[in-house]
């Protein structure tokens, strides 16, 4: 048995097949129509009231444009840095998400959540980490123990080099907007994203350890990001996970963070609950979305009928989608009140997915 990708070891028990190649795939450039108008037409979707609602306030989406692998500069780093570039093929002063992808996925995952905020006006870059199965790193080899503080550099990476990022995409030099970039990741890129937006790791006798929070990121998005450590954690974390122990009393950055009621890990003898200690704790996560019946996989966003998805829902991933741009939205646009108009949206459906409490 292995953990499957997005999940830490013991967390996820299910053997799966590879879903993607672990070849590198050919450099190229290609044009998809937005995901969520895909969706909409979809089992589970087409009736959704909530989902259409939710479009009338985040408005239609726009053709997307995506370029991979673009390589970027990583001197040290044990194998080269890939990234996926996907931006809307029209419009200006385009705001950037550095995404962070779960355990052992790579810069193809995550289609339902990057290529639907692309097709909404932000540029979306998605590294592969060195835990992906593509390098085959495992928990036993060497390099597992730096790569934790290597995913955090390869988000820095993406945005000290935004000139590459832009020249990758045909069309996209001068139509990114470099003042408005926010961070998001899913489980452990939920952790890596965090260290970004200011929480930093408590060391072995409870020090506070070294501020890695990043000025240039204005906001972002922890999807099922593990929680404080202490007794609860599962000796396997304790022993091989440090960053398990975060402080998020310095994470100051305005921050939406997403939990399934329904998400039990086995990394900690804590419940679902152990997946809102970000908003429970740092000052500036404001906002957290409970998604009802979700589990790690908050319905499938790695990928469409991914292996490790417990708990499939489209309509869950559709609200998702759009909650989550309405926020990146709002909190990167003074003035913006999209956020503001799709809570109510939630706040007023009669069968709520979900829910949202703010401090």
């Amino acid at each position: 048995m292995r953990a499957l990708p997005g999940c830490f070891p013991e967390q996820c028990s299910v053997s799966f097949a590879e879903h993607c190649s672990g070849t590198s795939v050919a450099e190229r450039v290609r044009q998809d129509k937005e995901v969520g108008s895909i969706m909409s037409g979809s089992a589970g979707i087409a009736d959704s009231v909530i989902v259409r609602q939710l479009d009338g306030v985040v408005g239609p989406g726009q053709t997307v444009v995506s370029a991979s692998p673009v390589a970027l500069d990583a001197p040290g780093r044990p194998v080269p840095l890939e990234v996926r570039v996907s931006a809307p093929a029209t419009g200006d002063r385009l705001p950037v998400i550095v995404f962070s992808h779960g355990n052992g996925w790579n810069l193809d995952g995550y289609g339902p959540l990057t290529a639907f905020w692309a097709s909404q006006g932000f540029v979306v870059v998605q590294p592969t980490h060195l835990d992906s199965r593509r390098n085959g790193f495992g928990f036993d080899h060497p390099v597992f123990p730096t790569i934790w503080m290597e995913r955090y550099r390869d988000l820095e990476r993406v945005i000290d080099q935004l000139d590459t990022v832009e020249a990758a995409v045909p069309g996209l030099a001068g139509r990114v907007d470099r003042d408005r970039i926010a961070v998001a990741g899913h489980s452990w890129g939920g952790q890596t994203a965090q260290m970004l937006l200011g929480a930093r790791v408590e060391d072995a006798d409870g020090g506070i350890g070294e501020d890695f929070a990043d000025a240039r990121v204005k906001a972002g998005v922890l999807l099922a990001a593990t929680g404080i450590g202490g007794e609860e954690l599962h000796p396997f974390a304790k022993a091989n996970f440090p960053f398990m122990n975060p402080s998020f009393q310095t994470l100051t950055t305005p921050t939406l963070v997403v939990a399934g009621d329904h998400d039990q890990s086995k990394m900690s003898s804590r419940g679902p609950d152990w997946f809102t200690d970000a908003y429970t704790y740092a000052p500036g996560a404001t906002d957290l979305l409970t998604l009802f019946g979700a589990e790690h996989a908050l319905g499938g966003i790695p990928n469409w009928e991914a292996a490790e998805t417990t708990d499939e829902d489209p309509e869950r991933v559709a609200v998702l989608q759009r909650l989550s741009t309405a926020y990146l939205r709002s909190a990167l646009t003074e003035g913006d009140k999209t956020w503001v108009e799709a809570r109510q949206v939630l706040s007023d459906s009669a069968n709520p997915v979900g829910r949202i409490d703010s401090k």
